[in-house]
């Protein structure tokens, strides 16, 4: 993508034990063949030091145009940094359960999609595997396809040691928690919280209200377990909700217990619903931004709350090098934080970041669904120094991308390429995958992939919720009934889930309409 941005631009009850293990699992994920980076060689493509290329973004003029002689001809290459955050389908799906539509504001496709696995091979080592496949969406856009871009990560070794964690929680104790799922929710998890870290592991324990306060400085496990179970006990309840307050003490207290080859991360647990002190996100942003930069020191957003401030947090834990979840009920916990975030503390990849390259000759028109948010200029996509997105164990991250052909192309379509910095040497790593015209003939629906089908089907979901208009997007009632196929023949109930969520939008909604695109070349905005 070519908006001359970072990745950060301005913009927009009660549980059981095993929650708790499951939200220091997730407060503690931070989120691979892999070459080095290295000179451009003469063919448009970099090497590494062991002698293997990799494509290298084009050259491109001040707007991020790809040059032709003295014209700038139109982009063909998409850039972003990778997301983890799930957040915005959570809470759609809690708002869609309330009988609400969610704000066109707070919908994410990439969110949507990345909350179902994908099944993609992962890497034999430290380091990313890159998928590259799609389909054609057919209906009334016979000459759209859909393009998938798979990444993966090696899962947790859970035989192998792991580094000690150095968590601040930040919890939110205004008077909008006491809410039934709110703050009895965080309460009895991080109850739960002191009897699944190690003895080794440090917790600091801050809350805000109008104000904020150390309720428990950095402090090792090891002997104070009744202490830090007795502060959390005693949680409740006050007026206002100063989040600035809140992530600027907290951050004190994570910078003043900073360990050494530790883990270090401050978990924000709230509802986000700043009304008091400074509510100007860029004023919180900054604060974030200096103790990531300077500490390392990554944060971690957990929202509850059937009304919550999403695009605050989201910005928070961008700027925070972190990532989102939304918990609204007990299953939605266990699925994140039983089923999908096991005990990972290690980082797989730092500052990560992707980038599609579409060949001009068999694409005319490409689109990117989603991660608006997570933006980068094509020229930084090399850049070390423009921040990327940090991925744990066993993460995935998919991108999809509507794709228009071009009448009769066959051959190259795309190669996709992602760089990361290896976490403990900060080396420059990437790897890479491409995909030709004839492995995204075969038609969408039915034929394809079944795993392909519900990335799309998410992904329409959330384009459609949002009044977006990519070509070939069924109505409501149509993608519903797809999502029921597709739950009983995946047997997953989180596809089941998604149904579920399709057809309430359909009842508050109605149907999708497509809307035809005007033939014209390049990236779609």
């Amino acid at each position: 993508m070519n908006h001359g941005t970072s990745r950060h631009p301005a913009g927009p009850g009660r549980v059981g034990a095993a929650l708790a293990a499951l939200l220091v699992s997730a407060a503690l994920l931070a989120g691979c063949s892999a070459s080095g980076s290295g000179g451009h060689s003469s063919d448009g493509f970099a090497a590494d030091e062991r002698g293997t290329t990799v494509p290298a973004p084009a050259a491109t003029d001040a707007a991020g145009k790809r040059e032709k002689g003295d014209e700038a001809a139109p982009d063909y290459l998409s850039t972003f940094a990778l997301d983890v955050d799930t957040a915005s389908y959570g809470y759609a799906r809690r708002v869609l359960g309330d009988g609400q539509l969610p704000k066109p504001e707070t919908v994410r496709p990439e969110e949507f999609v990345n909350s179902f696995k994908q099944g993609y091979e992962r890497p034999s080592g430290n380091g990313f595997s890159v998928s590259v496949d799609g389909a054609r969406t057919g209906g009334g856009a016979d000459d759209w396809s859909l393009l998938r871009v798979g990444l993966a990560t090696k899962a947790a070794d859970d035989t192998a040691p792991r580094p000690p964690a150095a968590l601040t929680f930040v919890v939110d104790i205004s008077g909008s928690m006491a809410e039934t799922g709110r703050l009895d929710l965080v309460r009895t998890s991080l109850a739960y919280l002191t009897e699944q870290l190690r003895d080794d592991d440090s917790v600091a324990l801050v809350t805000f209200s109008d104000e904020a306060e150390t309720v428990v400085p950095m402090t090792g496990l090891r002997g104070h377990r009744t202490k830090i179970r007795e502060a959390v006990e005693s949680l409740h309840t006050q007026s206002a909700t100063n989040v600035a307050a809140g992530v600027e003490r907290g951050y004190d207290e994570a910078v003043e217990g900073i360990r050494e080859g530790a883990t270090n991360r401050v978990v924000l647990l709230s509802d986000a619903l700043a009304n008091t002190g400074e509510t100007d996100a860029d004023a919180i942003l900054e604060r974030i931004g200096s103790s990531r930069s300077e500490y390392g020191i990554t944060l971690f957003g957990v929202g509850v709350g059937s009304d919550y401030g999403d695009a605050l947090m989201e910005r928070l834990a961008d700027k925070g090098d972190g990532d989102t979840t939304y918990v609204a009920d007990e299953a939605q916990a266990r699925k994140v934080f039983v089923d999908q975030l096991p005990a990972h503390v290690e980082l797989r990849a730092r500052d990560a970041k992707a980038q599609v390259a579409f060949d001009r000759k068999t694409v005319q028109q490409f689109k990117l669904i989603g991660y608006e948010n997570r933006a980068v200029a094509d020229e930084d996509f090399r850049d070390d120094d423009v921040d990327g997105g940090e991925v744990g164990p066993g993460h995935t991250v998919t991108a999809l991308y509507a794709v228009r052909l071009r009448q009769g192309a066959s051959g190259h379509v795309a190669t996709a390429t992602v760089r990361w910095l290896d976490p403990a040497t900060r080396k420059a790593r990437e790897a890479t995958g491409s995909v030709e015209t004839d492995a995204i003939d075969q038609g969408l629906w039915g034929a394809s992939d079944d795993r392909l089908q519900v990335a799309a089907t998410a992904a329409y979901f959330a384009d459609i919720l949002r009044g977006g208009t990519l070509p070939g997007t069924p109505a409501l009632g149509e993608l519903a009934s797809r999502a029921r196929k597709l739950a009983a023949e995946t047997e997953d109930g989180s596809v089941a889930r998604l149904a579920d969520a399709i057809s309430q939008a359909a009842v508050l909604k109605g149907g999708a309409d497509e809307v035809p695109t005007a033939p014209a070349e390049g990236e779609i905005d």
